[in-house]
């Protein structure tokens, strides 16, 4: 089968360079289902039947790439030109007494689904010859995902794959059919042996997805989430108890989660999204008189929500905003319905710093509700406390807070050389300026500094 295909220099490329090198090169993966499907391509991976590393390092030089990554260990290397990133890899089984053409099916049929097995042999005319094994562009078509070979088989190998499963069925909205919703989930098990690094890059994939809840809502019923997260998967269910009942805090969680994703918040956004209620199971409460209470569940949460992000290796500024954010999810919301002073949109703008923007994406899309009209009037409440946020913002020119008085200034005033108190004292006069004592001033902070700046010392 041959198919005509757009933007073909970087593939003509390999093709001349397969010639030269006499190493047949296949277009293997996601790039063809991508193209076969119309969306975005970025990255290509090849299939090379011989030395990857010498391969991908010639490809390298002629195509003005970068420096050349090696796994020896895996059989793959890469680079990065002004085409993408460019993956080379040797077949998954061993070539000896193979034709070319059973080589590569081999190779084909190891892999995860039949959607992704599809190779093209690449020519420098601009056609690409499909080799299609598995029927994976039938599948495409059809929109259903399948296994190359016995599902069981597959996610046996590789585990992850189970995600990625749920990942791509969300994402392409391919139908699934029994027989591999009953082989992920016997396979579900099997998930610890998988690295929790591999387990957060599929998460990351699917929090990246335009409703990452079609991906991570089916992962209860298959045994998955209760493995990769667990403190997520204690949040379903409903609790009545007289005339009060809380709402299933997992359904909360995937919609305050879809909410930012259609607001365009960022994946670390979403993450904490995800997990800003885990810590309610720990913290309930009833009172008859009164109903369900998770007083300092935000304290608590930021903690957990620490533990989880080590758990999953994640970077540490993504634990550390994912922390931040759960910790303060509440700030806004308890603001947004009162007469919020001055000091007190101060002290929150404060503690958000950069992430404002973030922490507010999240608040809001926290306002959730089955009652149309309560959501409405939370959402006026909370649109009326941002616009009092810019206000005070443009009225002590927040983005740019500190003290007014320097630090060069109270060593020199008080005789003092660089230290902690330094410092302490700056943060003092700061303080007395989020607190609405003194206005956000020169004149002022100095007077509130020479004031008490003895009382300071002494301490």
């Amino acid at each position: 089968m041959k198919l005509k295909i757009k933007n073909t220099d970087t593939w003509r490329g390999i093709a001349r360079l397969s010639q030269r090198m006499n190493l047949p090169v296949y277009l293997v993966g996601g790039v063809i289902r991508d193209w076969v499907l119309g969306v975005g391509i970025a990255d290509s991976d090849f299939l090379v039947l011989g030395p990857v590393k010498a391969f991908a390092e010639r490809a390298s030089l002629e195509m003005s790439g970068g420096k050349v990554v090696h796994f020896p260990k895996f059989g793959t290397a890469f680079f990065v030109n002004k085409g993408g990133r460019l993956e080379f890899a040797e077949p998954r089984v061993p070539g000896k007494n193979l034709a070319e053409r059973e080589w590569v099916e081999a190779d084909l049929l190891r892999r995860d689904f039949t959607i992704n097995a599809i190779a093209a042999k690449l020519t420098t005319e601009g056609e690409l010859e499909i080799f299609d094994p598995a029927g994976g562009i039938a599948d495409l078509r059809a929109r259903k995902l399948r296994t190359p070979i016995d599902p069981v088989i597959t996610f046996s190998d590789d585990p992850a794959r189970i995600i990625r499963a749920l990942r791509f069925t969300a994402q392409f909205r391919l139908a699934v059919e029994s027989i591999i919703y009953e082989a992920m989930k016997s396979a579900s098990g099997e998930l610890d042996r998988v690295s929790a690094e591999r387990i957060s890059l599929e998460l990351w994939k699917i929090l990246q997805l335009p409703k990452p809840s079609k991906a991570l809502k089916p992962m209860l019923g298959l045994g998955i989430l209760e493995k990769i997260l667990p403190e997520v998967a204690r949040l379903t269910g409903v609790e009545r108890r007289g005339k009060f009942n809380h709402k299933d805090t997992f359904l909360h969680s995937l919609k305050v989660m879809d909410n930012v994703a259609a607001s365009g918040g960022d994946t670390v956004t979403r993450f904490a999204a995800l997990v800003h209620d885990v810590a309610k199971p720990l913290t309930k409460q009833f009172d008859p008189a009164d109903g369900f209470s998770f007083y300092g569940h935000e304290d608590l949460g930021a903690r957990v929500v620490e533990k989880i992000g080590i758990r999953l290796r994640l970077p540490n500024n993504v634990i550390k905003l994912a922390r931040k954010l759960t910790l303060l999810h509440m700030r806004p919301v308890n603001l947004a319905g009162i007469e919020v002073t001055d000091s007190a949109i101060r002290r929150l703008m404060f503690q958000a710093g950069d992430d404002l923007e973030k922490l507010l994406i999240l608040c809001r899309a926290d306002i959730t509700s089955g009652d149309n009209r309560k959501v409405k009037r939370y959402l006026e409440n909370f649109d009326r406390m941002v616009e009092r946020m810019n206000e005070v913002e443009a009225k002590d020119k927040m983005k740019a807070f500190q003290s007014p008085v320097r630090g060069d200034e109270i060593m020199e005033i008080c005789s003092i050389p660089p230290s902690p108190m330094v410092g302490r004292i700056k943060k003092a006069i700061e303080q007395a300026i989020l607190d609405g004592v003194i206005p956000n001033e020169y004149e002022a902070a100095k007077e509130y500094f020479l004031t008490h700046k003895d009382e300071w010392l002494s301490e």
